[in-house]
């Protein structure tokens, strides 16, 4: 990317961070959505009805995203994940999660913009998201996949470090089943780092990368409130639960900035040193 397309990124940047403190105000004032009415009536998922899930076959495209996999998996994306627009990405992650439109735009646009495609303009497939580099998504010590460079497959779950991840909730709903706490994927992350760094002779870290990673955590925290009956079967079979939907029911949807006050506390509670 030349320098004018990079301080274009960066005033596109700048405005769509503008419009979600926006978004961020109005949610502050206006109702909530009512619970079952999350995901907007006509889309997949309303009141918790979600297409049929058909497991990825032989030739299909995957990412070591396990929500865009699931909506591949539940043909809400195309189910061999090709050829889809980052607009359509835009809207239909909007309506299955319930991000701000701010949020829906900025990833793709950015995952765009890491490709080296036109947002408006061009197609992609989920495997195109597991590009490892240093200003991309797909990075080591996830907390679902193993690094790239011991399985270059990032498509599939993990099920060993699912299992590890879940088993670290110390939360209790008010039924007594558990859930994962800001604490408890701290410590995942900083176990799970402190591991990559000894198994994984190429290894790479950055600070964009651990936020990524937190980022990841927080997906957990806010869009599924962290409810481990909710994440078990989005993780290990990436799909959705029975009758799930968004945890967030703020009218306009997760902002970045509502996100990030879950990113932050993740990323600073990590301390690898105690794993080492």
């Amino acid at each position: 990317m030349g320098i004018m397309g990079k301080v274009g990124g960066g005033f596109v940047d700048l405005s769509v961070i503008a419009w979600d403190n926006v978004i961020a105000l109005m949610n502050l004032f206006a109702p909530k959505l009512k619970e079952s009415e999350v995901v907007p009536r006509g889309a997949p998922g309303h009141r918790g009805s979600w297409p049929e899930y058909v497991p990825p076959k032989n030739g299909d495209s995957r990412s070591a995203c396990p929500m865009l996999n699931a909506m591949a998996n539940h043909g809400i994306l195309p189910h061999d994940g090709k050829n889809i627009t980052f607009t359509q990405l835009n809207q239909t992650v909007r309506q299955t999660f319930n991000f701000a439109a701010s949020f829906c735009f900025f990833v793709p646009n950015f995952s765009a913009r890491f490709l080296n495609k036109s947002y408006s303009a061009d197609r992609f497939n989920l495997a195109d998201l597991n590009m490892h580099a240093e200003n991309a998504i797909e990075h080591d010590a996830s907390l679902t996949r193993q690094d790239v460079a011991l399985v270059p497959d990032q498509g599939k779950p993990d099920l060993g470090l699912v299992h590890d991840l879940l088993a670290e909730a110390t939360g209790n709903m008010p039924n007594g089943t558990p859930l994962l706490t800001k604490s408890d994927l701290s410590r995942a992350l900083a176990k799970r780092r402190a591991d990559a760094r000894k198994t994984n002779p190429q290894y790479t870290e950055s600070r964009f990368h651990n936020l990524f990673g937190s980022a990841n955590s927080s997906t957990m925290l806010t869009i599924f409130g962290g409810r481990v009956e909710d994440l078990r079967p989005m993780l290990v079979e990436e799909r959705f639960a029975d009758h799930w939907e968004p945890r967030i029911l703020d009218r306009y949807g997760l902002t970045m900035a509502k996100f990030n006050w879950t990113v932050l506390p993740v990323e600073r509670g990590v301390d690898v040193k105690k794993y080492q």
